[in-house]
């Protein structure tokens, strides 16, 4: 009786939310419940608890007035934070893991991919290192941060918002999962363990733009050629391979819903895969777990979708949000 009355009083926040804004909102507290509970070791921990509890204010309050309003403007706000936002908890995540779990595991990944492989294949790729192919396979690594953004205006444009809302769970729950290996299994790959991370421009030339992209990426994971032992502050973001996940989540929606630039998408999915072990930034297992995780996004996705449409649909109101 207690609970019902709770969720009834709660029921106009509630009901405006997406499957999004609920695995966000609950990622969110898991972070915050990490910062209470390992609170002398993360520096930034108090900062860090009142943003996320002011943020998941922020989501209640923004997806609300998205319903309520009905107005488009409102309705993409909605809609489009998320991309925004799963870099910021990309860099929250970035301040917590290490002092929640100081041991790197790349020596572990090495050895398994010796295990399967018998060499270290970054090094083995090395003897096909060419300044054209590097150039395009940088090119396909960097195009990952904009895969997101076609897609998502393909469905934005094409399809009511159901549709949009069902894909954006996806691939935000996608990203929730794959900052949890971070957590489980912390690894700065290849780059820094078996090759020689500030070499990297000579024994991998691009033609033209190659370096650029080099520091962009570096600057996401807050680093540069210029700092003195980067490996000591790049971000733990190696296993699983969330560029080898979220890509596949990606062509695997795009087929789905049949959009215009599916097989772009597909043909630069693959470079894209290829070119995390080409340049050196995963070992081959990060590859196979991003896979791993793809499949386990999509299996369990479905099923947290359905359990939150069916507690909407008893929650009072028998209206569709749109």
């Amino acid at each position: 009786m207690v609970m019902n009355k709770l969720i009834s009083a709660f029921s106009p926040f509630l009901l405006p939310l997406t499957p999004a804004d609920v695995v966000s909102i609950v990622f969110l507290t898991l972070l915050t419940f990490l910062n209470i509970i390992f609170f002398q070791r993360v520096e930034q921990a108090s900062l860090l608890i009142l943003v996320n509890c002011s943020v998941t204010i922020g989501i209640l309050l923004l997806s609300k007035k998205a319903y309520d309003s009905r107005s488009n403007i409102w309705g993409a706000l909605h809609r489009w934070y998320y991309y925004p936002f799963i870099l910021f908890v990309f860099k929250e995540i970035y301040l917590m893991v290490r002092p929640i779990h100081p041991i790197d595991y790349d020596q572990l990944f090495i050895a398994i991919d010796r295990w399967f492989f018998g060499v270290d294949p970054t090094v083995w790729l090395s003897q096909f290192a060419h300044p054209i192919l590097t150039e395009i396979l940088q090119w396909a690594y960097f195009s990952y941060y904009f895969l997101f953004i076609i897609l998502g205006y393909e469905l934005f444009r094409k399809y009511d918002m159901s549709t949009f809302d069902r894909a954006a769970f996806f691939i935000v729950y996608g990203f929730y999962l794959s900052y949890l290996g971070y957590f489980l299994l912390p690894a700065v790959g290849p780059r820094f363990t078996l090759h020689n991370f500030y070499a990297i421009n000579e024994e991998l030339p691009g033609l033209w733009l190659t370096p650029f992209m080099r520091e962009f990426i570096n600057a996401g994971e807050s680093i540069s050629f210029s700092m003195p032992n980067a490996i000591d502050y790049v971000q733990r973001d190696v296993f699983p391979s969330g560029h080898t996940q979220l890509t596949l989540v990606i062509v695997y929606l795009s087929h789905q819903y049949k959009i215009s630039s599916r097989w772009g998408i597909t043909l630069i999915a693959i470079l894209l895969i290829i070119s995390t072990v080409y340049l050196r930034y995963h070992y081959v297992i990060d590859l196979i777990g991003g896979a791993a995780f793809f499949f386990l996004t999509m299996w369990t996705g479905q099923r947290i979708q359905n359990a939150w449409q069916q507690f909407k649909e008893r929650l009072i109101t028998p209206n569709t949000y749109t």
